[in-house]
């Protein structure tokens, strides 16, 4: 069952069209994320879901009822923002509880329902401090209990983490899986921090102005990109042209520029239909730099030279140069990096490689 459906979306803004045509499922109990740079239409998108805004065309559907005409406070939605939007004058206790008011339930089940949520973000203590008195990812997980207390149909996150220094944004990103793993409830997730996103979803739809470029799980989109959009924004690639020369089911062949010709098999490749041009995407993880008198193997082998080092503690980022062409390699390190200008050999797979055709909207 669907949980939320968005069906040929569009909203405009005056003459600006900030949503083009979405139209997606979101099944239940599922973590969906909508992921892409600033003023890619996600958080529009988001907004339109939760009665925030409506859409200029289209009809969204939650649990099968059309709720286009349905205002926020009858959707029976949870809704967590970047800034908590807490109230500073109101305990923790009385905050959490604010969305019961509206609701037919009496003053013990209240109470009963604000302590099991406290307990579900693991803050059972804090109900009778104020918000002031807490740090911001304590805050942060008082904003999801109060967003989960009522039991929506739907969780929808709009970068709720963006405030959270580094360190606590990755543990809290841990802490928001479990709770919608425990509770199972459908979340919308908005956020434009790749690692965030692959890290807790079920599922990714990755956008650009105002456009769905891919829907997938985080490993079919990361390991087989849809577009060079996709390609680029997720991770770090070497995106090469080349031209698909030949394609069977298992396999396509590339003729790559710099490389040479590259058997690529056709479960990475389910974009391509056909010989012409295409774009040869090596991520810069896959590529592996050793030293130049290494033992070959069965891996493609380039000559190359480190150009410039980006050390980063225990991997290492690699600008390097083959031939005329510039490579991106990210590798884990024992003791030191390769130097600038020192000569290596640049290895890969052809099964961890993906290729599209050249144009793909």
């Amino acid at each position: 069952m669907s949980a939320v459906n968005l069906s040929n979306i569009v909203k405009r803004f005056g003459a600006v069209t900030a949503v083009h045509r979405m139209s997606m499922e979101i099944p239940d109990g599922s973590f969906v994320t909508l992921l892409g740079p600033s003023g890619c239409g996600k958080t529009t998108t988001l907004r339109m879901i939760a009665g925030l805004l409506d859409p200029s065309e289209g009809d969204i559907t939650i649990r099968g009822k059309r709720v286009n005409d349905v205002p926020i406070h009858k959707r029976n939605l949870g809704l967590v923002f970047q800034n908590y939007a807490l109230f500073p004058h109101k305990t923790v206790a009385e905050n959490v509880a604010f969305g019961l008011k509206y609701r037919d339930v009496s003053r013990a089940d209240m109470d009963k329902k604000v302590k099991s949520a406290l307990d579900l973000v693991q803050l059972p203590q804090v109900g009778s401090r104020y918000p002031r008195e807490l740090s911001g990812g304590q805050q942060q997980r008082i904003a999801l209990a109060r967003a989960i207390v009522i039991e929506p149909d739907v969780l929808l996150l709009d970068e709720p983490l963006s405030a959270l220094d580094a360190n606590l944004r990755e543990d809290m990103r841990v802490e928001l899986k479990r709770i919608q793993h425990q509770i199972g409830v459908t979340t919308v997730f908005v956020t434009h921090d790749q690692s965030e996103a692959l890290a807790m979803s079920d599922r990714l739809v990755v956008m650009s102005n105002g456009r769905v470029e891919q829907v997938g799980t985080p490993e079919d989109v990361y390991n087989t990109p849809a577009s060079e959009f996709v390609a680029r924004f997720l991770g770090t690639s070497n995106i090469l042209d080349a031209r698909c020369t030949g394609l069977d089911q298992t396999t396509a062949r590339l003729a790559v520029a710099g490389i040479g010709d590259v058997e690529v098999p056709r479960e990475k490749t389910p974009h391509l239909d056909g010989e012409g041009a295409a774009k040869f995407v090596l991520r810069a993880e896959k590529l592996i730099v050793v030293a130049g008198d290494a033992p070959t193997d069965e891996r493609v082998s380039l000559e190359g030279v480190v150009e410039a080092v980006d050390y980063q503690g225990q991997a290492a980022r690699y600008f390097l140069r083959s031939g005329d062409v510039r490579f991106q390699a990210i590798n884990m390190i024992d003791e030191r990096p390769f130097g600038e200008g020192q000569t290596v050999s640049l290895r890969f797979r052809p099964r961890d490689c993906a290729a599209l055709p050249e144009k793909t909207r």
